[in-house]
């Protein structure tokens, strides 16, 4: 890297600094570096080039300063940077210099911007989050300004995330992006494609390999396959899939690799369904998150309109008000009326297996879009190997899931110990993200205060891990019949099996009286949920393989 590129790396860096002269210091340079250029460069063009896709410092190029530093003006967690960098692109824009705006309506596509929290209006935990995230990273991106709503998990959340992505381990950085990017391709998820081809090559990865899979090293692509299987169908992982990537000769992983590598590809996959049910845009600077065409009379942004997201609430088209009336007083009469038979009659074993077995069995049934497959896009696929391979053909053949006993192989007697042993604390990290996200409760649903959630709770995380195979011998497998109703299963197995389908229709048909911070709450237990469930499969093998 050249000094002049490593200076202008340095004082975008020093945004992040909690010391407000220190920021001051560095806002001021990146004022006067712009302004040189813009008096050098003379007017932009009209249509912006592709954008940065992350964080990282911007390139030499106008345009990617001038598309981060209006990422600074609406999402740096600093009052006094945001100020700043809004005086800046007026400045320019006196000068005659067209300066971009934002694509969209906030960070969701699902969730009206004024219901996500305001970066300046956030109590001092949440602030001091941010912060963090900011100082990281560069960014403070979409997915963790919705996960905001709830601060106690997004802190577990990005804690874990900073340890498996910067901190040390077995794997070196440029690795864990480029696997990052392997995961999320799986589901065609840009967003995240996007955010991690750019922070590859910031940490020096070779721009080679963002060719293809097939320019990285052999090593990476013989993950390809764990890839594949963890993402769709990872009840069929074996100790013999472990053992090829364990005696592979020169391009062999070490047992601690692999779990760095499994951790992380499980981290993405699940975090591509959440990206998808919650409906995250663009980040501001990154491509399709800004423009600098004018304003046109119309506000719909072309991808809304290609989703069929045009018209401003579908909760009328779908079903009249009259059918969302009491929905939440049904649901929460159905937990009373379980509770009570549950202290009233206890069901056999072979009762509790038969529901179980019976709920597996529907789960497979149940449809997640009409919609013809469609190919991923190849700026997507080329980084992973087989498109074809999914949920849904292993679905439609017929074939059934084996049943994974957890009293067999938990995550609490089992996988926990197996990953901080081989890759110290993240097994801690994961597990409490695991109960922060399960035990998250503020007691309420939609309007009504003091309730307790913990059944529905149970139900929605079992009911993921059913699709998944495994099951829990204490737990009675009816009640999810009866607490979750078709169109939330839609969504559930839509967002866990196949998330790139996810539309804002699926999204807004289930739970139609809940606050949308319920729904990311949803979403959230979707995501772990899921995560654990890949674990499990994963280290089971691994289990197997040392055993």
């Amino acid at each position: 890297m050249e000094v002049q590129d490593q200076e202008s790396v340095g004082r975008w860096d020093r945004l992040g600094s909690r010391d407000p002269s220190s920021r001051a210091d560095a806002i001021e340079n990146i004022c006067q570096e712009v302004m040189r250029k813009v008096e050098t460069i003379g007017p932009i063009p009209p249509v912006a080039p592709l954008s940065l896709a992350s964080g990282s410092p911007p390139g030499n190029d106008l345009n990617d300063i001038l598309a981060h530093v209006l990422m600074l003006s609406r999402r740096c967690p600093f009052e006094d940077v945001r100020e700043r960098c809004s005086q800046l692109l007026q400045n320019i824009q006196d000068l005659g210099i067209r300066i971009p705006r934002p694509l969209g309506n906030g960070p969701s596509r699902f969730i009206p911007e004024k219901e996500i929290l305001q970066i300046s209006k956030v109590d001092s935990r949440t602030q001091s989050i941010f912060e963090d995230a900011f100082a990281a990273l560069g960014r403070l991106d979409n997915i963790s300004l919705v996960m905001g709503f709830h601060p106690q998990y997004l802190e577990s959340f990005l804690r874990t995330q900073h340890y498996l992505l910067q901190m040390d381990g077995p794997l070196p950085l440029h690795y864990r992006h480029y696997i990052g990017i392997m995961a999320a391709a799986r589901h065609q998820c840009s967003y995240l494609v996007n955010l991690h081809v750019n922070d590859f090559l910031q940490v020096g990865g070779d721009p080679k390999w963002l060719n293809g899979l097939f320019e990285a090293p052999q090593k990476l692509q013989q993950l390809g396959e764990l890839n594949k299987i963890l993402a769709h169908r990872p009840w069929l992982l074996t100790k013999e899939h472990i053992e090829g990537l364990l005696k592979a000769e020169e391009h062999s992983w070490s047992l601690a690799e692999l779990i760095h590598a499994v951790v992380l590809l499980t981290h993405y996959h699940s975090l591509a369904s959440f990206t998808f049910g919650c409906g995250i845009t663009p980040e501001i600077h990154c491509d399709g998150g800004h423009t600098f065409r004018p304003p046109s009379l119309s506000q719909y942004c072309v991808c809304d309109i290609a989703n069929g997201n045009g018209h401003a609430n579908h909760h009328d088209d779908l079903l009249g008000n009259q059918d969302m009336c009491g929905e939440v007083e049904v649901l929460m009469e159905r937990m009373k009326q379980l509770q009570e038979c549950r202290d009233d009659e206890e069901a056999s074993q072979e009762e509790m297996a038969t529901r179980f077995e019976r709920e597996k069995t529907e789960s497979m049934l149940v449809v997640t879009s009409e919609d013809e497959e469609s190919a991923p896009p190849r700026d997507i696929s080329r980084h992973f190997e087989d498109p074809s391979y999914g949920y849904k053909d292993f679905s439609r053949r017929g074939e059934q899931v084996p049943t994974f006993r957890a009293q067999d192989y938990s995550w609490e007697d089992h996988g926990f110990s197996l990953v901080n042993r081989l890759y110290p604390d993240v097994g801690q990290m994961l597990d409490e993200k695991f109960h922060m996200v399960y035990n998250l409760t503020y007691n309420t649903m939609a309007t009504h205060k003091d309730v307790d959630t913990s059944m529905l709770r149970r139900a929605i995380w079992n009911y993921i891990h059913c699709m998944f195979g495994i099951r829990y011998d204490d737990y009675d497998y009816g009640e999810i019949n009866q607490l979750l109703d078709r169109s939330f299963k839609i969504y559930i197995k839509t967002i866990v099996c196949s998330p790139e389908k996810t539309t804002k229709r699926m999204y807004e048909s289930f739970w139609r009286q809940f606050q949308h911070s319920e729904k990311v709450h949803v979403n959230l237990l979707l995501m772990e949920a899921r995560m654990q469930a890949e674990l499990l499969y994963a280290l089971r093998a691994i289990t197997r393989y040392m055993t």
